[in-house]
């Protein structure tokens, strides 16, 4: 839906020009263009074909049909001049190229795109970096591949925790661990020691940690020492941290230390794989809670701690160009009085909530897990929903929060997707 509007908008705004594509229905306009060109392939290698029009090149390769701007193929250009291939930064000044620019020649072979500038400046692209990196191309790919579950498919996946001392020293025991929480977006770490000071080592093997209103590693009972829910035993809904931070907080790690009582489990439910359900069953439901903006309050006023904070955001986030859904914003206890929502959109607003909290409390979507001394939880606070049950007796739980890009980082540098 959204990458459907954003393709109308952008076709209303170039103005294409060209003739017609036989496999295309739309109608490029009058202006006469250079006749299609077929590079000469091996058997084996994907159909390309090109044309040029006023504004921009169309490319057909393989499956893949481009149409890259003119001013987008030489800003981007990769040759030595415009672009440091040590640093992988561009060199050349954007603000310097000519927004009416056209190529004075063009060519294609079997994997690369050669285009002539005015000034005789050559730009070459390799085709299958074309497909990788064009609108077109990256509309059709995942940025973030993952594994949608309810409690059923997590338990029959057997995702197996990593032991603490493989976790720390190697990095097959990092890189499995990543895999784990990429795909599902929670991992368990095992045979940790049970004190605040191992669980902080812990988390800084795969991230900075992020240092928050709570502080840097937070370590609460049941006490209500600060102005929220978390510090008693009273149950906690399914829901996602600090939606009252304009950026919440990427990753949050759970490790329980003590508990001498009963109840306490923890809640999970994948709030992906709910959302998944709203867009198959009702799709208006899934754009309008991408779409409409609402703000979430965090107000605390408990002994030394004085706080006030305000996050704006919809309760889906999706990427534009191929709407996947890359984050959720949900919390309950924390939504602020909704005043950015005109009269006519509140109330299709509430049933789109509704049909998205059933999805999330649907009991066949929650996985419930007991912490317990020695065992770690990492959750992805921006995928998964996590809850408590009421509880008795004393307990001990510390933990943080972790910052998104280092967790990322650590995952790419060990050669995942992420």
């Amino acid at each position: 839906m959204w990458c459907q509007r954003l393709a109308w908008l952008l076709r209303g705004q170039r103005g294409s020009t060209g003739r017609r594509w036989p496999w295309l229905s739309q109608d490029l306009g009058p202006v006469p263009a250079a006749p299609v060109r077929c590079c000469p392939t091996a058997p084996a290698a994907p159909r390309c074909a090109w044309q040029l029009h006023q504004d921009h090149l169309e490319l057909r390769y393989g499956s893949t049909l481009m149409r890259l701007d003119f001013v987008w193929l030489r800003d981007h250009c990769r040759s030595a001049s415009c672009y440091n291939a040590k640093t992988n930064q561009r060199s050349l000044d954007t603000a310097s190229v000519d927004l009416a620019i056209r190529p004075q020649a063009v060519r294609v072979d079997e994997t690369t795109l050669f285009l002539t500038w005015p000034d005789g400046h050559v730009t070459r692209y390799g085709l299958e970096w074309l497909v990788r990196n064009s609108y077109e191309g990256q509309k059709q790919q995942v940025m973030h591949p993952r594994i949608l579950w309810n409690a059923e498919i997590y338990r029959q996946a057997q995702v197996p925790s990593v032991d603490c001392r493989s976790f720390l020293e190697t990095d097959e025991g990092l890189k499995e661990f990543l895999q784990n929480f990429l795909l599902y977006g929670i991992a368990f770490v095992e045979n940790v020691t049970p004190t605040k000071e191992d669980t902080e080592i812990l988390a800084e093997r795969i991230s900075i940690i992020r240092e928050t209103i709570y502080g840097r590693m937070w370590y609460f009972t049941s006490d209500f020492s600060r102005g929220d829910t978390a510090y008693t035993k009273l149950a906690l809904d399914r829901h996602t941290d600090t939606t009252y931070f304009q950026e919440p907080c990427g990753i949050q790690v759970f490790h329980c230390l003590k508990h001498e009582g009963t109840g306490g489990r923890t809640l999970l439910v994948d709030g992906f794989h709910a959302a998944e359900q709203v867009l198959r069953r009702a799709p208006e439901h899934f754009e309008l809670l991408a779409k409409v903006p609402l703000k979430h309050e965090y107000v605390e006023s408990v002994g030394g701690c004085h706080n006030h904070m305000i996050g704006v955001g919809p309760v889906l986030n999706v990427y534009p160009w191929n709407n996947e859904l890359y984050l959720i914003r949900y919390n309950n206890y924390d939504r602020a009085v909704i005043n950015t929502v005109p009269h006519d959109v509140v109330r299709r607003w509430y049933h789109a909530h509704r049909a998205l909290t059933a999805e999330l409390r649907r009991p066949d979507n929650e996985l419930w897990v007991k912490l317990k001394p020695g065992k770690a939880l990492f959750v992805d606070n921006w995928r998964v929903l996590h809850g408590r049950e009421a509880f008795t007796g004393y307990r001990q739980l510390c933990g943080c929060y972790l910052t998104r890009d280092d967790v990322l980082n650590t995952a790419r540098l060990l050669g995942l997707q992420a």
